[in-house]
């Protein structure tokens, strides 16, 4: 039965769980993008965003919070530097998690779990103007209006 179960609990014990989600959570803080399962994922994000809500605000508490769920000096800095100040202004939602197909081994659904703000592609075609788009329709009929005045014009310099 599944009474009281509240989050994935991985197919591990709570040590190994709690160390698999403190090593992935280092990583992609610190590399901003990973590679990883699914359900991994999914777990990740739920660890990781509160911490780089605490980042937001750069405190010696806050840094030694954060630092007690890392345990990684060089991931802890990278935190409170480079991504609290791209996220500064940002209410949540700090990580997307992409579906990228099954992984050939056994067949887990394998998925690219990245920092929203850290994604150069996504951000310059979101602040890129969209491409102004005409019906063929209104295209032919703009060519046959250009037309039938050229052949006005025509017809008025005789």
């Amino acid at each position: 039965m599944r009474h009281g179960k509240k989050f994935n609990h991985l197919g591990r014990k709570k040590g190994h769980r709690d160390a698999l989600l403190k090593n992935l959570a280092s990583s992609l803080i610190i590399h901003k993008r990973i590679n990883t399962t699914v359900a991994k994922a999914k777990a990740l994000r739920v660890y990781v965003e509160p911490l780089i809500t605490k980042a937001k605000t750069n405190t010696t508490h806050n840094r030694r919070v954060v630092f007690s769920y890392l345990q990684d000096k060089h991931a802890v800095s990278e935190l409170f530097n480079t991504v609290s100040e791209k996220v500064g202004n940002r209410p949540g939602g700090y990580t997307r998690v992409i579906r990228t197909g099954f992984r050939k081994g056994d067949g887990a659904e394998m998925a690219m779990i990245e920092l929203v703000d850290f994604n150069e592609v996504m951000l310059e075609a979101k602040s890129r103007k969209p491409s102004r788009r005409t019906r063929r329709g209104r295209r032919r009929s703009g060519g046959a209006q250009q037309a039938a005045t050229t052949a006005v014009a025509s017809s008025q310099e005789e």
